[in-house]
């Protein structure tokens, strides 16, 4: 019997990275999978790879800066399975630099893409998550959202906000049987970290810092990060909520940060 056996889950951001391993991750313990990604190709494949498994998945291309998309792909997914009484929202996005170097169109993009996006998809699926008596909310933050990153300031401020985000949910729903509460990767194996890596000017030597940084000497997984995402969504964390879990290995409390 699987940690979310025949539960219905959204998973935002799916179609790659973090997203992608938390899809498979719940479908593997049983849940009927809607699978939302602006990146339709990428979705579709990791939709087709969990119908492989014998498990049910629904890939529902979709930006979720867009009130009608985002509406219409729970809509879909309400038809195929039923109503979400798991959301995970992973989609994100990660422009590099300081304030100064930031412009305009990516501070607007990124907290666009991390949280509005949160915030379109919980607000259609919190009211079909009353009527069902409960569910589990959680959003994908970052240890840069807790500490701050050297580089990334509006990513960092966006992670910060969905936390916020994720305490006042919490209150809010609480009496709805509702638990929200976020997880905070640190560094983490991931598209994402290969994609900022390339960007810097020796990215052999900035891989070795963040390995470095970490206590364990390692960058952690997307599967490790799967495993804390599948607990938080199961019953077994039912006294959980309003809670940022750090899945980074202690590097937050050692303190130390990749020198870039």
């Amino acid at each position: 019997m699987g940690l979310v056996e025949e539960k219905i889950a959204l998973v935002t951001g799916a179609g790659n990275g973090i997203g992608r391993g938390i899809a498979l991750r719940l479908a593997a313990e049983g849940a009927c999978i809607g699978l939302l990604d602006r990146d339709s190709r990428a979705c579709r494949q990791t939709t087709i790879c969990i119908n492989e498994q014998d498990r049910r998945a629904l890939a529902l291309p979709a930006d979720v800066t867009s009130s009608a998309e985002v509406r219409q792909a729970v809509r879909e997914l309400v038809k195929a399975f039923g109503p979400p009484t798991i959301v995970v929202h992973t989609a994100g996005i990660m422009p590099t630099g300081t304030i100064e170097e930031t412009s305009e169109e990516d501070w607007d993009s990124v907290y666009a893409v991390n949280v509005k996006g949160a915030y379109l998809t919980c607000r259609e699926v919190v009211p079909m998550m009353r009527s069902a008596g409960g569910g589990s909310i959680i959003l994908m933050a970052s240890i840069t959202g807790v500490n701050g990153l050297p580089g990334l300031a509006a990513y960092s401020g966006t992670k910060g906000a969905l936390i916020s985000l994720a305490r006042a949910m919490a209150i809010d729903y609480a009496a709805a049987n509702i638990r929200v509460n976020s997880v905070s990767p640190g560094t983490i194996d991931s598209p994402m970290l290969h994609g900022f890596i390339t960007q810097q000017s020796d990215p052999v030597r900035t891989r070795k810092a963040f390995d470095a940084a970490q206590p364990r000497g390692r960058v952690g997984t997307i599967e490790e990060v799967a495993n804390v995402v599948a607990f938080l969504a199961s019953d077994q964390a039912s006294l959980v909520s309003g809670a940022n879990i750090r899945v980074d290995g202690g590097a937050s409390v050692k303190g130390d940060q990749p020198s870039l």
